[in-house]
């Protein structure tokens, strides 16, 4: 298996310490962030979804391409993909993605649908709104010889592999690919990993871990728990990461496993935490 982790979670790290901080942990390839900093985040320091010290956006990707190219290679770290977050309906900002994709050599770019699902509009109207989105948006990234990820996450009209499959299989895997991320799932949209990873098929293209575990917050009057999520680490939350591993071994699966955990403690330590659960879980499996 290859492991990598998001630079999401670096903000406070140059792409160099970044990228020796991964070598030194043991991962095999790192995932960029490439984002547009929110205005409202913009002098409030450097956060995981706010400023970044490595401060790669669009605008400014193409530029960096080679550097990123050289930083990676120089550390003995492959490009597993980008941290991008590009809705389908702009082009443009999908463009400069896939320009600098094809740059640094990076095989996917994130790009997510036009509308988000809160029960508001239905999901029909949002699913054709989504394909015709994503046709478009599939022209400009295509002809840079990059793939386009959908990624499956909470309240997105694909929380589950099924529904992000009815939207990927209208277009060719090597055009469009999936992010399997089973620690959304288990909040939202929860499939067996087996039948899921199956469906998938030749578009899983890229794959998330992380840790959450559910907690009992409180009774309303009819007796009703309300219940929450807490993030912890892989070991510890919810989903069944060694019988993850296990079926992406059994399918031959050469992409990444990708390291995102977001808790309030140290990257390093959250990070080295990780790698040595994987390679153990690994390792078990023979």
């Amino acid at each position: 298996m290859r492991y990598s982790a998001t630079s999401v979670m670096l903000p406070e790290l140059t792409l160099e310490e970044q990228a020796g901080l991964l070598q030194r942990l043991g991962y095999d390839g790192i995932e960029w962030r490439v984002r547009r900093v929110p205005e409202e985040a913009r002098g409030r320091g450097f956060s995981e979804w706010g400023a970044h010290k490595n401060d790669l956006t669009p605008e400014t990707f193409l530029a960096n391409g080679e550097r990123m190219k050289r930083v990676a290679a120089d550390h003995g770290l492959a490009i597993a993909g980008l941290a991008s977050n590009a809705p389908a309906t702009d082009l443009e900002q999908l463009r400069l993605l896939a320009e600098g994709a094809a740059a640094c050599g990076a095989p996917f770019i994130r790009v997510g649908c036009p509308r988000g699902y809160d029960g508001t509009e239905d999901y029909n109207l949002l699913y054709e709104e989504a394909v015709e989105a994503y046709g478009k948006a599939l022209e400009v990234v295509s002809s840079h010889g990059v793939k386009a990820a959908l990624e499956i996450h909470g309240g997105t009209i694909h929380p589950s592999v099924s529904l992000a499959h009815r939207i990927v299989s209208n277009w060719e895997p090597p055009r469009v690919c999936v992010i399997y991320d089973p620690n959304n799932m288990v909040v939202d949209g929860y499939e067996t990993t087996e039948v899921a990873l199956e469906l998938l098929g030749p578009y899983l293209g890229h794959v998330h871990v992380g840790g959450h575990k559910p907690v009992a917050k409180s009774r309303d009057e009819t007796g009703t728990v309300e219940w929450g999520w807490e993030s912890v680490s892989l070991g510890e939350g919810l989903y069944d990461h060694p019988r993850l591993l296990k079926k992406l071994k059994l399918m031959g699966y050469a992409g990444f496993i990708s390291v995102e955990d977001f808790r309030d403690a140290p990257a390093e330590e959250k990070l080295s935490n990780a790698i040595d659960y994987l390679r153990r879980v690994e390792a078990g499996l023979g």
